[in-house]
């Protein structure tokens, strides 16, 4: 059995230290056992041991002075204090003091397991934890997208390859994914990155407004333009734009994007004079633009040119290594200098939720949880009470319901159109809208 962890157990008591010997080699655990104390911190050095076992009643040296000498020559190790009954007290001034929880005697080895587990489930998380921080503290947020999923990296790989190009780049997701972040990282890995990053969000206006947003207007073009006005496009000219939510634009209106798209001209909004730029345009939906030709809501030609290179963000959902990652970073952006600390049950509850909201959700959880802490901690009570009422996982496993769901997500990713997706699932049309509709997958 390959061994899952080092442990030091120091106890004066020979039975104690054999049966706790016993019972953690049953799991997997390598330990090494001392009688003395002494001879125990002769062999201390940082990192060696991840979880040590420490009698609270040793002579010559007791444990409290033990976990003092355990804290100051290996921080890294997960301490733990072995107690009797009589000794509670002291017990929890031990835990006062750093060590992460304490072990009463007598014990049976059922009970020792499982405490081991969860000592070592603790100390793998605060190894994470350390080794995120070291990794974040030489990182400028705009720098990239953090993220150490497969899918993720795929698609920033795409994104950096085609980052110098004129390309127009289609950014599907869902809310909250990063698509706008994506954008910004493809214009930063360009050439145009010292020229601007200009966002239009194309839900947000309506036709008229939207025309006039992007291709600006003379004085007197319609009720209350009052002097001329450069667009979008001609303030971003020699840069990137990004038109988030591309889905949303009325037909009218595409036609004059599809224009531009191909040629780089325009004229402005009352204006018959055409203009030209140079700007790489970056469109951005939390739909399916596919689902929307069929509708007849979209031009099947801006689709395709809209569509030259297609980058498709997985939620955070399915990006569970993303998720502790991105806790951290969040937690150094709101803390500023003054670095707060974060529970492991914390942790816990946030790794367990499944996100409907994606990055922007997590960012906002963590804003106020921060805001909340004041200056302690943060702790499950500064979460907001959905968070704590979601089913804690079970060791990363996933019900079969859950796996389908992410498995149908994954395949309307990459395909063009629902019909092939129902092909690769081979099902029918009718129960891929019924299991899209009953996990929630959105367009």
């Amino acid at each position: 059995m390959t061994s899952r962890g080092l442990v030091l157990i120091v106890d004066d008591e020979q039975n104690i230290l054999k049966t706790i010997t016993i019972g953690l080699e049953a799991i997997g655990l390598k330990v090494e056992g001392y009688l003395n104390p002494a001879d125990a911190l002769d062999n201390i050095e940082d990192g060696k041991y991840d979880i040590a076992f420490i009698d609270l009643m040793m002579q010559p040296i007791d444990g409290m002075q033990f976990l003092k000498e355990v804290r100051e020559k290996s921080p890294s190790t997960t301490p733990v204090i072995i107690t009797a009954h009589g000794s509670i007290d002291s017990a929890v001034e031990a835990i006062k003091n750093g060590a992460f929880d304490f072990l009463q005697k007598p014990f049976d080895l059922k009970e020792l397991q499982l405490f081991a587990e969860k000592v070592l489930d603790h100390h793998k998380l605060e190894k994470e934890i350390l080794a995120l921080r070291r990794q974040l503290a030489g990182i400028r947020p705009a720098d990239l997208v953090l993220t150490r999923n497969s899918d993720m990296r795929r698609q920033l790989e795409l994104a950096s390859q085609v980052a110098d190009s004129l390309l127009t780049v289609l950014i599907e997701g869902e809310s909250g994914t990063g698509k706008e972040m994506v954008a910004q990282f493809i214009h930063s890995q360009s050439s145009r990155q010292d020229k601007p990053f200009i966002k239009v969000s194309c839900a947000a206006l309506s036709e008229n407004l939207l025309e006039s947003e992007l291709f600006g207007h003379v004085k007197g073009a319609f009720t209350g333009a009052f002097r001329d006005r450069k667009g979008r496009f001609e303030l971003a000219d020699g840069g990137t734009v990004l038109l988030d939510e591309v889905g949303d634009i009325p037909l009218a209106s595409q036609v004059k994007l599809l224009r531009f798209l191909q040629h780089r001209e325009f004229e402005r909004v009352g204006e018959s004079q055409t203009l030209k730029v140079d700007v790489r345009v970056i469109a951005a939906t939390n739909r399916k633009l596919s689902d929307s030709l069929s509708k007849g809501t979209f031009r099947e030609d801006l689709y395709y040119r809209l569509n030259a290179v297609r980058i498709s963000l997985p939620p955070l959902r399915e990006r569970p290594e993303d998720i502790i990652l991105l806790i951290h970073h969040f937690l150094r952006k709101f803390s500023g200098s003054d670095q707060k600390e974060i529970s492991s049950e914390t942790v816990k509850y946030l790794t367990g939720y499944s996100w409907p909201g994606n990055i922007r959700e997590l960012e906002n959880v963590m804003e106020r949880a921060v805001l909340l802490s004041k200056q302690g901690a943060i702790e499950p009570s500064h979460l907001p009470v959905e968070l704590k009422s979601s089913e804690e996982p079970k060791a990363g496993l996933l019900s079969l319901e859950a796996m389908e769901r992410l498995h149908i997500a994954r395949v309307l990713r990459v395909v063009k159109d629902l019909d092939e997706a129902s092909r690769i699932l081979e099902i029918d049309p009718a129960t891929l809208w019924r299991k899209r509709k009953k996990y929630g997958i959105q367009d």
